[in-house]
């Protein structure tokens, strides 16, 4: 029996060393052995005791060896096959990092010393391989890409200098690291003196681009505003030669640099505001123009630029009624809100622009945040011409109140039902609440005036609150 076991060991080591598939069935055979030597059978599982036992009806349950055989074999497969995967993966990063290395060492030659120039097609790959993958541009970067890309544009080649604005525009995309970077090369100055000695518009339109995303970084906002790039964006926005998209971008970085407020005086000395104001009603661009007044009239210098501007207040006041341009409307009564916030002359201005009923009708109509701003608007300006009236009153020792309108309440009246006419009944019927609530700021002015309550006639706040119209820009 031992000489028995010691064959059956060492045939099992030969089989082992020999034959590892086997190793398996070795295991299955052990763990047989032992489950029949645990119920209480007596022999040697390599004898003729195993084989007895292997004669003798065996009760486990049924296909647990071929079950445990399956399994094995399919965590084999398993492991083979997750190795394979990972091998392809590694071979194809190591193969995709080989060739971003060959397309740098193409831009760092210049083809001096191999006689062939391939900075051009290196530029276009890098381009390409930029565009929507992340961890090329973060890969191209770490390799050294962008200090050649910059320098391509101190080129004469028109050509090598659109290849290399393009692939610079992709490196920065949603990477601040590389924005950082290409700003830290020196591109800026050398797209603002590319610009100015290449009149093609296919470079104007590359270098505009590259601003827009460039001056998405904070840090780079005071860099390249103080570069004297803002008056190079403003006349490729208000030129007539310049695309729909360039203009778009153009307007777009304008904006993002008027974010830092270190930039603001720079982009009103420039005359941004009155250009501004004249492309308003231009409808491609009007809310992001709105939006950039919006932000220079955060500053003092923005704020007296706009109440120098000709017709500023008229325009804003027009705004107001684009009920089909919501966003439009809440921004021309926030630039109206701030302004007769800091200025009275400024109220005057758009009293006198029929901001009142433009008011009215949007607290009514318009969206919540339009009807918070109007309110407020219309508050600031209750209370300064409650104010004016008081004062008037203090000094002379009468009452005071506004004159009627020339030709008294009969003209006014005429005059109101003539423009009524032609309008349609959802109009018409806008004008009466808003004729209404004029009545009603009205009392409320004279309450405040410490006025007799039956002071104004009916036929005199008619007059008085006569509608107002002002002429659509044209789109």
């Amino acid at each position: 029996m031992a000489k028995c076991a010691r064959l059956d060991a060492a045939s099992f080591r030969l089989w082992l060393a020999f034959f590892p598939s086997l190793l398996r069935r070795r295991l299955l055979q052990a763990v047989a052995c032992g489950a029949y030597l645990h119920r209480g059978r007596r022999g040697s599982c390599g004898g003729a005791g195993f084989n007895a036992a292997k004669q003798q009806p065996r009760r486990t349950r049924p296909g647990g060896s071929e079950r445990l055989v399956e399994l094995l074999r399919a965590e084999s497969s398993d492991d083979s096959g997750s190795d394979e995967a990972s091998d392809d993966e590694t071979r194809r990063k190591v193969e995709s990092f080989e060739e971003l290395q060959r397309v740098v060492s193409w831009l760092q030659l210049d083809g001096h010393s191999t006689g062939e120039d391939r900075r051009e097609e290196a530029a276009a790959e890098v381009r390409r391989l930029a565009k929507d993958d992340p961890g090329a541009r973060e890969t191209l970067a770490m390799l050294g890409v962008i200090p050649p890309l910059v320098g391509m544009l101190d080129s004469d080649d028109p050509d090598l200098h659109i290849a290399a604005l393009y692939a610079l525009l992709n490196l920065g995309i949603g990477n601040e690291l590389n924005k950082a970077a290409v700003v830290k090369a020196g591109a800026v100055h050398k797209m603002l003196n590319l610009i100015e000695s290449d009149s093609s518009a296919l470079v104007s339109e590359a270098i505009v681009a590259n601003f827009l995303g460039l001056s998405a970084l904070d840090s780079n906002k005071p860099i390249i505003g103080a570069s004297g790039a803002i008056p190079i964006l403003l006349s490729a926005f208000r030129s007539p030669d310049t695309s729909p998209t360039a203009r778009q971008d153009a307007v777009r970085a304008l904006f993002n640099l008027s974010i830092a407020s270190v930039n603001l005086p720079l982009l009103v000395d420039a005359g941004l505001v009155p250009a501004l104001l004249e492309v308003v009603g231009d409808m491609a661009v009007s809310e992001r123009v709105l939006a950039l007044l919006s932000n220079l009239v955060a500053a003092g210098e923005g704020r007296r630029a706009l109440s120098r501007s000709a017709d500023a207040f008229a325009i804003l006041v027009d705004v107001l009624g684009w009920s089909d341009a919501i966003a439009c409307q809440e921004k021309a009564a926030y630039i109206l809100m701030v302004m007769a916030h800091k200025c009275h002359a400024d109220r005057a201005a758009m009293l006198e622009a029929g901001v009142v009923s433009a008011l009215l009708e949007l607290t009514l109509l318009g969206t919540p945040l339009a009807q918070k701003r109007a309110s407020r608007l219309l508050e600031i300006l209750t209370m300064d011409k409650g104010k004016r009236v008081s004062e008037n009153g203090g000094r002379s020792g009468v009452p005071a109140v506004s004159a009627p309108l020339c030709g008294g309440a009969s003209e006014a009246s005429r005059a109101e039902a003539e423009a009524k006419e032609g309008m349609s009944e959802e109009r018409r019927a806008v004008v009466e609440l808003v004729q209404q609530s004029l009545q009603t700021n009205m009392l409320r002015i004279v309450r405040r005036a410490n006025l007799p309550q039956d002071f104004a006639p009916s036929e005199r706040l008619q007059a008085l609150t006569a509608p107002s119209t002002t002429k659509s820009l044209p789109f």
